[in-house]
């Protein structure tokens, strides 16, 4: 595709499509994720010439904090300008975006109210920010939710299609929780653009792990024993392979876990049988930082 036919996309699809602030938004995104991480790993590297840590008064400020103030400024500039400034609300998503990536990126330290940034669970905040430019891409390319698309299709139609069109969005809507409950959170989440995704993941096993395998595959009898066996198998041999090449894209993308901490030693001399060590001998761990 040449230079000319990327304007002329840009200009049908974006400009004239009014979707200048979700690309704006969009860009914001990835240019706030892209440069919170190359800050993060900067200051995990040690590197004398890049600024580090914001603290004050001994305090550790989480860029997650700065997130949340320019989703505010950004929110209230972008609802409170006229439509017609499109220069103005093209910033304030701008500003929206670069303050959700700040906020997405500790996501697993708000979710757990605890700084697991550098460990194998800060992974989900990589996730969400994954999933959260996923969604806005398909919505700027055109791309609309299935039961968004059923209901906004039979608005101003005459009651036949009206009842189809809200019984296709919620038959939809079952099917995506349906996947969800299996432990498919990828395949439910593009299924809610490709419903033929949601209708293969809803009738195929669950993962062995997700909440419908502890329902449905759990307990007595030969034919749950058979169902939970054969999702292990899948598991290992499908997803398994999936998620080590997942691991290796985080790993370039946003950096490497730390390894899991070592157990800590025993006390020296003999242990019988129900001592426990003491709290004073145990060595205290500084708090992290980044």
């Amino acid at each position: 595709m040449s230079e000319a036919d990327v304007g002329e996309w840009f200009r049908q699809t974006v400009v004239d499509g009014d979707r200048l602030p979700l690309f704006c938004f969009f860009t914001g995104m990835i240019v706030g994720f892209a440069s919170i991480r190359f800050s993060t790993r900067m200051i995990r590297a040690g590197v004398r010439w890049w600024p580090g840590n914001v603290e004050t008064g001994g305090l550790h400020i989480h860029h997650v904090v700065f997130g949340v103030v320019m989703m505010l400024l950004g929110g209230i500039v972008g609802f409170s300008v006229p439509a017609g400034l499109t220069g103005w609300r093209a910033a304030a998503a701008a500003l929206f975006g670069v303050g959700s990536a700040l906020v997405l990126d500790e996501f697993a330290l708000i979710l757990r109210l605890r700084d697991v940034y550098w460990t194998q669970e800060g992974r989900l905040s990589v996730e969400a920010v994954f999933v959260a430019l996923a969604a806005l891409g398909l919505l700027l390319i055109g791309e609309r939710p299935v039961f968004v698309s059923d209901i906004g299709d039979a608005v101003g139609e005459g009651g036949a299609e009206w009842a189809v069109g809200s019984g296709l969005a919620v038959f939809n809507f079952g099917l995506a929780a349906v996947t969800l409950f299996k432990g498919k959170f990828w395949t439910g989440f593009l299924g809610l653009f490709f419903p033929v995704l949601l209708l293969v993941s809803a009738v195929r096993l669950s993962r062995p792990s997700a909440p419908w395998a502890r329902w449905r595959y759990h307990g007595p009898g030969a034919r749950r024993a058979r169902k939970l066996e054969r999702a292990v198998r899948r598991e290992r041999r499908l997803r398994a392979p999936v998620m080590r090449m997942w691991d290796r894209l985080s790993d370039l993308v946003a950096g490497r876990p730390d390894a899991p901490a070592p157990p800590r030693a025993a006390e020296s001399g003999p242990r019988r049988p129900g001592d426990v060590p003491s709290l004073s001998s145990r060595t205290p761990r500084s708090p992290r930082r980044r």
